[in-house]
């Protein structure tokens, strides 16, 4: 309050309810395809100075806000957006992570928090079941992939180094391919430990007979990163091969699910995942194919207090927390957070986890019919066979020019976002499906345009 008793920020109500008002609109109409990134300088002469000592007010600011910096952002949930991977939400997820801000929960300790993480947990006890692993297992939510594996990792080598007594003389080690994600790699930068990469086979999976002689050679390996869906092609690492070498060596085994780890609730393709259930730590990113909104990550330890031991943060004001209830806290790289897993856990119990698995299986089919289509056309072919429901293709003979052009092409017409990526050193053609409301035949007119 100021002296004379006004609040220092006015009456803001319709400040709130035109954000509110906004945000409705937006979840239930459709997406704009033509949004899309634009020049700095374009933005700004549009929006005009935005920050200033008086303010502009609501109006003018959620003016600013729908009608030239939205429009500058790509729609992450348009169904023909297949590039990168991109973000499916749930309406109910997306509605409920108002809901989630309206709330202002501080969700890093049990005392302030005790509501929201119970749910989070109830949510993360599902990804529990589905990965076969034990009840007392469990976790906590991040922002998203790389926080994920950062913190796992650093679970992992501060546990080595308590079992081996200290770190050893040349530094600690992790073991990966190189089509493990590039989170893992800056991972390793600021853990500070060397990357050994492992040859991956013909199909350019980790196995474990190429890990076990990476390992024989390198004793000071603390950790191996194995992929359960690689961000580029949807790969599968033999885990369970992996995990047998892992266990005879006492080398901790980190999944890496970011995206690929939703498949587990695909009974089509469960068995793909084998050998999952031995793995130490665990990350999928709900806000990639698990419908829910940025940013999220569900990061999952087998033995929750072996995280404990790495990243409970100590100090004088934190003493009087109950270090037995459930801290997120004391689980990963973080001691702030929101309770970024409760969009998720409010989509599951509003539609259930049946569902999941039948959206989750729908996108499978889909990317299977585009497949089958692009097996068929004569002027394409898939250049490695998918895993899940990510296709990697080349339309031979073009050059990374006629990639570009195409690409530029059918996204300026707002008909598809197929960007191209690199395979075994070539410019190839990809698309991720992760929204079971985009639709094979409306992708196959599209890429029936490759002549």
């Amino acid at each position: 309050m100021t002296p004379d008793g006004s609040r220092i920020w006015g009456d803001e109500s319709g400040a709130v309810l035109a954000a509110v008002a906004w945000a409705a609109g937006r979840v239930i109409r459709p997406t704009d395809p033509k949004t899309g990134a634009r020049p700095s300088d374009d933005i700004a002469a549009d929006a005009g100075p935005t920050i200033t000592a008086e303010g502009m007010g609501a109006v003018a600011a959620m003016k600013v806000f729908d009608e030239v910096l939205v429009p500058a952002t790509r729609a992450q949930d348009d169904p023909m957006n297949l590039s990168y991977i991109p973000s499916a939400p749930t309406r109910a997820a997306v509605g409920f992570d108002l809901a989630t801000s309206a709330a202002n929960i501080f969700a890093g300790v049990w005392e302030a928090g005790a509501g929201a993480i119970f749910a989070e947990n109830e949510a993360l006890a599902w990804i529990v079941g589905l990965l076969g692993w034990p009840e007392e297992a469990g976790g906590c939510f991040v922002s998203g992939g790389t926080s994920g594996n950062l913190s796992a990792l650093m679970a992992a080598r501060e546990t080595a180094s308590t079992k081996r007594g200290g770190r050893p003389a040349g530094g600690w080690k992790l073991a990966c391919t190189a089509d493990a994600h590039s989170s893992i790699r800056s991972a390793a930068r600021v853990l500070d430990v060397e990357v050994v990469p492992v040859e991956g086979d013909e199909r350019d999976h980790l196995t474990g007979a190429a890990l076990a002689e990476v390992l024989d050679r390198e004793p000071d390996v603390f950790a191996v990163v194995a992929s359960a869906g690689t961000t580029n092609a949807g790969l599968i690492d033999d885990l369970d091969d992996i995990a047998d070498v892992c266990e005879a060596r006492g080398v901790w085994l980190h999944v890496d699910g970011a995206y690929g780890g939703a498949a587990l609730a695909a009974p089509s393709v469960r068995d793909r995942f084998n050998g999952i259930e031995r793995a130490d730590s665990f990350i999928v990113d709900p806000h990639k194919w698990l419908f829910a909104p940025y940013d999220s990550c569900a990061l999952l330890y087998r033995e929750p207090a072996l995280a404990r031991a790495a990243h409970t943060q100590l100090a004088g004001y934190l003493d009087q927390l109950d270090r037995q209830a459930w801290n997120p806290t004391d689980l990963a790289v973080h001691l702030s957070r929101r309770a970024r897993g409760l969009p998720f856990w409010y989509s599951l119990a509003t539609h259930g986890t049946d569902r999941y698995t039948r959206a989750i299986e729908q996108t499978l089919t889909t990317a299977r019919d585009v497949a089958a289509f692009i097996e068929s056309a004569p002027t394409l072919r898939l250049v490695c066979e998918p895993e899940l429901s990510i296709l990697v293709f080349e339309r031979p003979g073009w050059t990374d020019a006629d990639y570009a052009a195409w690409s530029r092409r059918v996204a300026d017409d707002c008909s598809l976002l197929c960007v191209p990526t690199k395979w075994r050193g070539r410019t190839v053609l990809r698309l991720a499906f992760i929204n079971p409301d985009t639709r094979a035949g409306a992708v196959n007119d599209v890429l029936a345009t490759i002549d």
